[in-house]
């Protein structure tokens, strides 16, 4: 890394009589380190910023306008966070959220930690007092770093001015290291205010400080793992969040194609095959991974999505690859790890078993898709009487079904509850990749109003449709108005039951009538009249005959008046997901 060159100029924006930032004359000798961040952020592909505005990083702004940085401003910080974290996955760039000292700090703390449970790249810049004010008690100071230390992959303050861009250099490094995730750095506001020799502020070169991540391991392993599935009559692949964040789908995809074998999906990877392809699976993984010989679990963790890995039969080989060393073979014993790129082994595995599947193997597993698809008919045939239900108030079920009815090719659904969210993915099947969006892990509410924002401005020529529970839409909704203020309207479909149901089921079962409805029932809202509050069109749905037709009056109303559509659908607040009610979350 060496000092930056000072033959360009910063200029600062003024505005013109038409309304359009323009840039006025700076000394091209001296450089604030708003500006250094600025610069920082464009050598690292940042071309938005998510943010709310505070005294401590208004000259980030200012420095952004001269780099060409769109500058998204909402109504919460939360908002912020989970659009940036949005946007991370939407691009597979670098996500940036940008907060005040403080409150501003700590409202983004639930997006940082949505982030890094779902191992999304994203860089939070935090304000901070003057370090000539350090433990005086100035305005909003709080000991930011120590807070996000435990969420984050990294968390550092920035000592001078001279380092801003350094460090954000080396913060985004961090980022990208091994399986992707969150990192923050905080700027002292005297340190991002002053003005340094541009010749003397540290700014690394893009493209000459990062290594190349696509490893493959251990060339053995790629072997021995392309020997496991040429010897296989009865494979399954399971890939996760990971392969999509990485950008390995296509690597993926072949792999499953190549070698005729049934893959499976979650998070992220949902969408990576369309609805019907032949070795598309979703609705017998239980069976899959009771009788297959071979299973491949691809960047995702033995977590309680998995059952920490217990609900895999101990009979079968068990092969795991991911992005991070400490999360091969976590919670569960395993025949064969690898630790490196998703896409990167799954090509090099193709390529390895390329030419030596036998017939009599390939025969075998062409059975055990027959077999396999035949369930999956099986499955679908017997949720088929929810799935069109014409009860009143509306089953569930019948919005999940409706809204897989609805998705048109380029719409990229966003999950954003609890039960019926958890229900609708038994039906929602995105049509592409990169188009299923959902909170991880981390299981937090609230992430589709920034999702939403994320995805619009991603992908400007695409349809966002997010769902929410009543719950979750009440929480972060009133970014809607930064979504249509920004150009990037989208609807929202809520499952209204009036209450937190995934966790009143479990009260209800415990506790009884008397104290189970505690703590959890909301109040009968017409959400549709939000969106009429803000421009746009709103309707209740109480009749399952109508759900179709307002969906469609939804999506023309977005084009017609560029505003958010809000559609509100009353569901029976007597009707839970089937892991609710078993409540596997918790086992």
């Amino acid at each position: 890394m060496t000092p930056a060159s000072s033959a360009a100029a910063t200029t600062p924006a003024t505005t013109t009589a038409d309304n359009t930032l323009q840039p006025k004359s700076r000394d091209a000798a001296v450089v604030s380190g708003g500006h250094l961040v600025a610069k920082a952020l464009k050598n690292e592909g940042v071309d938005t910023i998510f943010t709310l505005c505070g005294g401590h990083i208004i000259d980030i702004y200012d420095g952004c306008i001269d780099e060409g940085i769109r500058i998204i401003d909402v109504r919460h910080e939360q908002v912020a966070a989970h659009a940036a974290d949005g946007y991370a996955r939407q691009t597979g760039k670098l996500g940036c959220v940008v907060t005040t000292a403080g409150p501003g700090c700590t409202n983004a703390m639930t997006g940082i930690a949505t982030a890094f449970r779902s191992e999304s790249p994203v860089l939070h810049i935090g304000g901070q007092g003057a370090l000539t004010q350090h433990r005086m008690g100035s305005l909003q100071d709080l000991p930011h770093v120590e807070l996000l230390q435990p969420i984050t992959k990294f968390a550092a303050s920035v000592p001078s001015t001279e380092r801003v861009a350094d460090m954000i250099s080396m913060a985004a490094r961090e980022a990208f290291n091994g399986a992707t995730g969150p990192v923050y750095l905080e700027i002292p506001r005297d340190v991002l205010d002053r003005e340094v020799d541009l010749t003397k502020a540290i700014i690394p070169k893009p493209g000459h400080y990062r290594a190349s991540t696509r490893s493959i391991g251990d060339p053995r392993d790629i072997e021995k793992l392309a020997d496991i599935l040429v010897n296989s009559e009865r494979p399954a692949i399971l890939y996760g969040q990971q392969v999509w964040s990485a950008r390995g789908h296509e690597e993926a995809i072949a792999l499953l194609r190549g070698l005729d074998i049934p893959g499976y999906f979650n998070g992220g990877s949902r969408g990576l095959l369309p609805p019907g392809d032949p070795h598309h699976f979703d609705r017998t993984r239980g069976s899959a991974f009771s009788d297959a010989d071979v299973i491949v679990i691809v960047g995702t963790p033995f977590d309680f999505r998995m059952g920490y890995g217990r609900r895999i039969s101990t009979k079968l080989k068990l092969v795991q690859i991911d992005m991070d060393y400490r999360t091969v073979g976590k919670n569960r014993d395993i025949d064969l790890g690898l630790v490196g790129d998703p896409g990167a082994i799954l090509g090099a595995v193709l390529q390895a078993a390329s030419g030596r599947l036998k017939q009599d193997k390939r025969q075998a597993r062409r059975q055990w898709m027959k077999k396999l698809t035949d369930a999956e008919a099986a499955a679908t045939e017997k949720l088929m009487p929810l799935f069109k239900s014409n009860s009143v108030p509306i089953h569930p079920y019948r919005v999940a079904y409706e809204l897989n009815e609805f998705l048109a090719d380029n719409t990229i659904y966003i999950g954003d509850g609890g039960d019926v969210v958890t229900i609708s993915a038994q039906a929602v099947r995105p049509r592409a990749p990169g188009q299923w969006m959902d909170p991880g892990a981390l299981g937090s509410l609230g992430v589709g109003t920034g999702f939403a924002i994320a995805a619009g401005l991603a992908h400007p020529s695409k349809e966002v449709l997010c769902y929410y529970g009543d719950g979750s839409f009440g929480m972060t909704s009133f970014d809607m108005e930064t979504a249509n203020r920004f150009g990037v309207p989208y609807i929202a479909v809520i499952g209204n039951n009036s209450a937190m149901n995934q966790i009143r089921y479990g009260q209800l079962a415990k506790y009884g009538e008397e104290r189970g409805n505690v703590g959890n029932l909301l109040g009968d809202v017409p959400f549709g009249k939000f969106a009429e509050m803000l421009g746009g069109y709103g309707e209740e749905v109480r009749d399952p005959a109508q759900i179709a037709p307002a969906l469609q009056r939804a999506r023309e109303s977005v084009h017609r008046l560029g505003r958010s559509a809000v559609i509100n659908i009353w569901v029976d607040p007597r009707e839970y997901a089937p892991g609710t009610k078993n409540q596997t979350m918790y086992k």
